[in-house]
């Protein structure tokens, strides 16, 4: 699961951030960032984690893809910077598309660390309140709310200046819908697996003592 988690942060914010894509709904061609289309499978992960495992230890995986992003932030810097060698032509278009990452990189960051604390910190408040009923509101409920905080932060913070305000606007609104929408979709998805891991683990972790400091790791 920390794996699959990574992996996915990983390629949403270093292939998909970047390029803009649209589809024709009712008529009128409709604006979003292509990596939303995978990035909402984190929170899909998040939400599993937190569910079968509690906070402290999703806490801990998502430390890990917070290390992980930063490493393929300097990798993706380091690279673009060397010297391309003689004949070889696709320097411009390689700074084009990955001379962008540091910027994205820190915008997601931020993003991304406060977007998934925020949705397990809820999905685990949820599962004390609600006393481990009705998992769709939790994983519903925390994707809304973490979401929400990641759109807010990680767009302004990487595209403004560089996308025209009514696109930056028109893009978060719309990916943040989307995200919501993916986690409702995968719902089902998502019981099967969290069942499937409590049999498996044969736990059920309520977050009663657990201290909620994000910068906490046992």
């Amino acid at each position: 699961m920390m794996a699959a988690f990574v992996v996915v942060l990983i390629c949403s914010n270093v292939i998909g951030p970047a390029k803009l894509a649209t589809i024709d709904l009712f008529g009128s061609p409709y604006i979003y960032g292509a990596g939303v289309l995978f990035f909402p499978l984190s929170y899909v992960f998040g939400d599993v984690l937190t569910e079968v495992y509690g906070y402290a230890r999703a806490r801990k995986v998502i430390w890990v893809g917070f290390a992980g992003v930063i490493f393929a932030s300097i990798m993706s810097f380091i690279i673009v910077k060397l010297p391309p060698a003689p004949g070889w032509e696709g320097q411009e278009a390689y700074d084009m598309i990955f001379g962008q990452v540091p910027r994205i990189v820190l915008a997601s960051l931020i993003a991304f660390f406060t977007g998934e604390m925020i949705n397990a910190y809820v999905m685990a408040k949820m599962k004390i309140w609600t006393k481990g009923k009705h998992l769709w509101t939790r994983t519903i409920g925390s994707t809304i709310v973490g979401q929400g905080a990641d759109s807010l932060i990680f767009y302004p913070v990487a595209f403004y200046g560089i996308w025209e305000m009514e696109v930056l606007l028109t893009v978060m609104f719309s990916n943040f819908l989307i995200k919501v929408c993916w986690e409702a979709i995968l719902t089902p998805v998502t019981y099967k697996i969290v069942n499937a891991l409590k049999r498996a683990e044969n736990v059920e972790i309520f977050d009663n003592k657990t201290d909620f400091s994000p910068f906490k790791l046992n």
